[in-house]
Formats: C-alpha cells, structure tokens, sequence
C-alpha cells in the first residue's frame, strides 16, 4: 500500500507548474563587476547539468552578495530538481526563501519534499516544517508582475498540495484525526475530478479512506467509500491490495458483502458521495447473539468461543441465560497461554482477545502446579484428542469488561477447579477370572 502512495506522489516532475520566469541579469539588472558578469553568465549558460550545479555554486561563493542571487538561486533549484537530487534541491529553495521568503516556488518544493520526509519516518519536526511552510504558501500574496491567468495556474497547481501537506502533518505528528479528514477533503475538492484518477489526487484519496478507519476519526461508510473510489482507478497490481480492506470495513459496517459493486460503481463516476448516501449497517453485535440465542435449540451444543461472545457482548438478559446453563460444569479451555502460575493459568481464547494479549479465561488450578508443569506463556493448549495439552476447569464467575480506544469490549470468565493434564489415564484392564466350569491346570 506504501509503494503505492509514494509511487503516485513523488513525481514531482509530471505536475505541471507555471511560475513567472526569472528575470535575466542582462535584461533588467546591471552587473557592474565585469569578472563577476562573465562568471554569471559561463555558470547559467552550461549545459551539463553537473557542471551547471558546480559553476552556480562556485559563483554564489565567489559573489554571496551579488544582485543576482535569487535568480541564480532559481536556477540552481530547477537543475538539481533536474538531476534528481532532492536533499541539494531541498537546500537551495531553503537558500532562495532566505532572500525572498514569499517565493511560491521555492515554498511549493520546500513542502513537496519534506511531505515525503514526512510520510517515510513519521519525524515530527519534519512534518511540522512541511505544515508551516505549506501555511506560509496558503498564505503567499500574488507578486507584482504575475497576471491574474498565470496566478491561478500556480496555487491550482500548488494549494492541494499544501493540504495534503497539512494532512499528513495533522495526522502524523499532532495525532489530530479529524483535522487531517478536513485537509484531505480540502485538497480533493480544488482538483478537477478527472486530476484525482491518477498521481497524488489518487494517493490522497486513498489515504482519505485510511484516515477514515483510524478511531479517532472513524466513519467506515465513508472509508468505505473512498476505497471503492481509490480501487477504482488505482494501476491493477495495486488493486489487490486496497479491495481486501475496502471488503473488511464493507463488511464490518454492513454484514455481508451485498450491495458492494453498486457501491464501487456509484464511487467511480464521483469523487464525494451524493447527499443522502448510506451504507445499510449489519445488526449490532447483541442483536446478532440475541439471534443466536433464538435459534440455536441447546446452547450447550456453542462452541467456546461463541459461548465467550454471548458472555461478552449480549445483552444482561441473554448473557444470564447462558451463564445459569454453564455455571458449575466443567469445560476445556483451549487457546494462548498469556500468564501461568503455580495457582492459575491465563488464557486468551478468541481471536481478538489474542490480538489484543487480553485473557479472557482465568483458570484457578484444583491443586498448585510443580513447576515443570507449569506452560510456557505463548503455548498453546489444545484438546486431548488434538495433542493436548488439555487444561479443564469448572465455570465460577464471569465479568463483562466495557471497551476501550483500542481494545474491543470482552468477558473475563474464571473457573475453578482446573485441571492440566497432557494424556488420560489408561483405564485399567479388568482382573482375568476363570469361565465357569474350566478348571485351572494341574488340578
């Protein structure tokens, strides 16, 4: 998914800008030093671009005040963007702020840069630079000279950058969610739909979608959305992998995958959804177990999981039903060791408690363990029939733990009584007694 996004947004090249063109030391401004005109003039008219960087930078040291600076700034700007070298085109446009701070250009691949900085180490300064700096460029006055025409191609080439910089820096660095959607649907809506098909405008409506399954920000209709929109249009080896996610939140938020290819169609023929757009949403977790309940004729016959699910997240009426039926009886308890002790052992049975390295079954042992037998944390203990080890306890109580911001809301159930055992006993084989009427040997 990464190569995906970096692929589409570092092609800074294939952006098409149209900055006013530096003026010419010879058209408006006079060189007055002879030496230092000719030295200008062999450095801005080489043609190898290695040589070009060598002369521009040899002349900027020969002359640090020379009237020329910025446009030889420009210039060196333009040829080490032309060899590729980002950290040198990043530290002449720096160079170039410094004496002309309100510099659209050296502002726009300031931000484009340290953006991508950003986005690969996640350096909180480095996203803070790339967000002030983008502000600055939101903020930039036309300059004097620049037409109305040619103003408008700059920011509309500039400006959703600038919020997609904001964006990334809201969400990396200041943790702020729903400040980085904003950004995002700011930077969208200046393009032309046709620019969000391809290139960043593709990359950010992908990171849209990202941005809206983070809790903080969470709406899963339309993260949903924005998948189907950036799967629409993403290359085909990118496609498999946005659809598993676009399938998962469809799915958690609606319950089946019904309806899906209406939805990535309505999402390839528009950027943003239509006034009224919704996503019918699957039961609740209790309605589903309250289902459960209804139609499973013997709730003895569920499965350890699912019992656990009823436990943690039906309703007081249907957990209580269960648990009048399992306290007192005796159960297996496979799954994760994530605690053990001579007196208990803490497992984690479900999925997500064993993602979320949460036990959600506390077995207190009959009689203390010796310490050989004590498991592993990280072990797993199983069925007897699959191998075992089998650890058996009797259900005592049970708590329904609320969630959290990160960990999904769960029932801690204890028992007692436990018992580890890695092999049963092998029944004893009955004592031989005689048939009637044979008379032992030698009698």
């Amino acid at each position: 998914m990464k190569k995906f996004v970096f692929a589409s947004v570092m092609a800074l090249a294939s952006i098409s800008l149209v900055f006013a063109p530096t003026l010419r030391a010879q058209d408006t401004i006079s060189i007055k030093d002879p030496a230092e005109f000719n030295a200008y003039q062999m450095a801005t008219t080489q043609s190898d671009p290695k040589a070009k960087t060598t002369a521009l930078e040899g002349f900027l040291t020969a002359y640090p005040q020379s009237v020329v600076k910025k446009a030889v700034l420009d210039s060196l700007v333009d040829t080490y963007q032309q060899l590729g070298d980002a950290d040198k085109t990043l530290s002449a446009a720096s160079r170039l702020l410094q004496v002309d701070p309100e510099n659209l250009k050296a502002i726009f691949i300031s931000v484009y840069i340290k953006k991508s900085q950003c986005a690969k180490t996640s350096d909180a300064q480095t996203c803070d630079d790339a967000a002030a700096l983008a502000q600055k460029g939101l903020a930039a006055p036309k300059p004097a000279g620049v037409s109305d025409d040619d103003w408008k191609k700059q920011t509309s080439a500039t400006y959703p950058i600038f919020h997609s910089a904001i964006a990334v820096d809201d969400i990396t660095a200041k943790k702020d969610v729903k400040g980085g959607i904003e950004e995002y649907r700011k930077e969208l809506m200046l393009y032309p739909p046709e620019a969000t098909k391809t290139g960043p405008g593709l990359a950010d409506t992908l990171m849209l979608a990202e941005a809206y399954t983070k809790p903080e920000g969470r709406d899963l209709q339309m993260a949903c959305w924005f998948y189907a929109r950036a799967w629409s249009f993403a290359p085909a080896n990118y496609k498999s992998q946005i659809e598993p996610k676009l399938e998962y939140y469809y799915k958690r938020y609606h319950g089946d995958l019904k309806g899906l290819d209406e939805l990535k169609t309505q999402a390839a023929n528009s950027l943003f959804p239509g006034e009224g757009f919704k996503i019918t949403a699957a039961k609740t977790p209790a309605e589903q177990i309250h289902d459960l309940i209804a139609s499973t004729p013997d709730l003895n016959t569920l499965a350890l999981s699912d019992k656990e699910t009823v436990l943690a997240l039906g309703t007081k009426e249907d957990a209580d039903r269960l648990w009048t039926l399992l306290q007192g009886k005796q159960t297996p308890v496979p799954g994760t060791v994530l605690e053990a002790n001579a007196a208990s052992i803490k497992v984690a049975v479900t999925q997500d408690a064993k993602d979320a390295k949460v036990p959600d079954f506390i077995v207190n042992m009959k009689e203390p363990l010796a310490d050989k037998d004590i498991p592993a944390v990280g072990s797993e203990l199983k069925l007897l029939k699959d191998g075992g080890p089998e650890l058996d306890g009797t259900y005592d109580t049970f708590t329904q733990i609320p969630a959290t911001a990160t960990v999904a809301q769960s029932a801690q159930i204890v028992l007692k009584d436990g018992i580890l055992q890695s092999k049963k006993a092998a029944p004893k084989a009955p004592a031989h007694k005689p048939a009637a009427g044979h008379r032992p040997a030698g009698n």
